[in-house]
């Protein structure tokens, strides 16, 4: 072979060839380095806080100056229109959908309004209206704490870093309606000096002290599920902790299952209320999502839940975390096939299929619970004994809380549904055992033909089966809001003059 020098004299061209591509080779490589260099000096400015506001500012918007990104997509969780199979974003009364739940929920508050939230956006507006927190009227007090704003604005840790934990948990809830305004936002997770993910609410970290574990330890990605664990838990307003307060506790002592937290309530001795037909002492589930999220796949696979209902954006060279929260279902590219190759369809049938397999179960689980709570009504009225109720009353409240424990949280048949199965299997059993029991008291009660089932078709007739007056409570709530909203508005209005 000759050498180059020998080629490249015998062909002058073939030089002036290589020495045009070298230039190309240069000149492509230099618009590379400038490119990397300027989307790293982008991003340099773009996450350099430029910070001019209180730690504990609760304005999403003023925060939005400093990071519009973020905010901008946060402004997207005021889009109602995504609807999944069974939930979204759109508001869904599960009365309507569901009139099972009315008489589960006999006696309780949520047999009168229980619908699935917008989302954060609207967190102050859906607490508001809801006929849940109640309408007090005649100088009467609501009959729930002011503990119920905990989780829905980035105003509450303000509050309580100005008024104190245990007097923020003080009163009733219409008592601080002028103080909160702003809906769920960026304080409620993040630190306004560093701009770090943190905890802003104190149940979480006293949770955490209580089983020995030390929350300051977190990573950052476990951080990325905990923020979102201050709010997305079990929970319940301890009224012995601290005289006069309803003082926001996590009942996780013995653990996070089902059945531990029930263990943790029957040595406590507290029951939610007690079942207007049945008389039986009731749990109500609040919704357990991050400890059903604990014992999914996705857990345990280091997965948070930022990862999916919050995912990452590239954006100008910027890489951000979308602040849209919503359904992983909503963003499929960027939640769920970042790490799964499949097609979007076939994702989203995997969710379903789940979901229609575990929905299949709980429906029939909340058949025998009717069931159930009617044919101790009967018992009753037949004039059972209390001696002989008890064992029947016990196993309807075990029952009732596995099937609310499954139901109660968002995206339980996707996030663990190995556990959420297990758990309505042994609610199905505990109803049945029940069943077996009331049985037996009717029929030494003389009583031996089937307990008709009601007609509960529609939740206007669960509700009306119930003894509930709807059109008086309606009535009531729009009287009571339409009062006091416009003073809390001219309170909000007055002190956001003051900031």
């Amino acid at each position: 072979m000759k050498p180059l020098r020998e080629i490249i004299s015998a062909r002058p061209w073939i030089g002036w060839a290589l020495f045009g591509a070298t230039i190309v080779i240069v000149f492509l490589l230099g618009l590379f380095a400038s490119s990397i260099i300027q989307r790293r000096t982008e991003a340099v400015f773009a996450y350099t806080p430029n910070v001019n506001y209180p730690a504990w500012e609760p304005r999403n918007n003023v925060w939005g100056k400093v990071f519009p990104r973020e905010y901008q997509s946060y402004l997207k969780t005021a889009d109602t229109a995504f609807r999944s199979k069974y939930n979204g974003s759109a508001m869904i009364d599960m009365l309507e959908v569901d009139p099972k739940m009315v008489v589960l929920w006999a006696g309780y508050a949520f047999s009168k309004d229980y619908s699935q939230s917008r989302g954060h956006y609207y967190a102050i507006d859906d607490i508001r209206n809801t006929l849940r927190t109640g309408a007090p009227m005649n100088g009467e007090v609501s009959p729930q704490p002011n503990t119920c704003w905990t989780c829905k604005s980035p105003d509450v840790p303000r509050l309580m870093e100005t008024q104190g934990i245990a007097e923020f948990y003080k009163g009733s809830w219409e008592m601080k309606g002028g103080e909160i305004v702003n809906p769920i936002g960026c304080a409620d997770c993040h630190d306004a000096n560093t701009m770090n993910l943190r905890i802003s609410r104190p149940a979480l970290a006293e949770a955490f002290e209580r089983t020995g574990m030390d929350i300051g330890k977190a990573t950052q990605q476990e951080m990325r599920s905990l923020v979102c664990a201050q709010c997305h838990v079990e929970y319940y307003f301890d009224k012995k902790k601290i005289e006069g307060t309803g003082y926001l506790t996590f009942p996780w002592d013995k653990g996070k299952t089902a059945e531990n937290i029930e263990a943790y309530y029957d040595v406590a001795g507290f029951s939610d209320w007690t079942h207007a037909l049945s008389r039986a002492p009731m749990l109500k589930a609040q919704h357990p999502d991050y400890e059903i999220y604990s014992m999914g796949i996705h857990a345990e696979r280091g997965v948070s839940c930022a990862d999916c209902h919050m995912p990452y954006i590239s954006e100008g060279g910027v890489k951000y975390t979308s602040h849209h929260i919503s359904s992983p279902l909503n963003n499929v590219a960027n939640s769920c096939q970042v790490c799964h190759r499949e097609e979007t369809a076939v994702l989203i049938k995997n969710v379903y299929d789940r979901q229609d397999k575990i929905i299949e179960n709980r429906d029939k689980l909340e058949e025998l619970l009717v069931r159930a709570h009617v044919e101790a009504k009967k018992a009753w009225d037949l004039g059972a004994e209390e001696p002989k109720m008890q064992k029947s009353l016990n196993l309807i409240r075990q029952a009732q809380w596995r099937w609310d424990y499954s139901a109660s949280g968002h995206g339980n048949s996707f996030h663990a549904p190995v556990e959420i199965s297990r758990i309505i299997a042994s609610g199905i059993i505990k109803t049945q055992e029940a069943r077996l029991e009331l049985a037996r008291v009717l029929a030494s009660l003389g009583h031996n033909d089937e307990v008709p089932y009601p007609e509960i078709a529609t939740k206007e007739k669960a509700q009306e089966f119930i003894g509930l007056e709807m059109a008086k409570l309606g009535k009531e709530k729009a009287e009571f809001l339409k009062t006091i909203v416009p003073q809390w508005v001219e309170e909000a209005t007055a002190r956001q003059n003051e900031w």
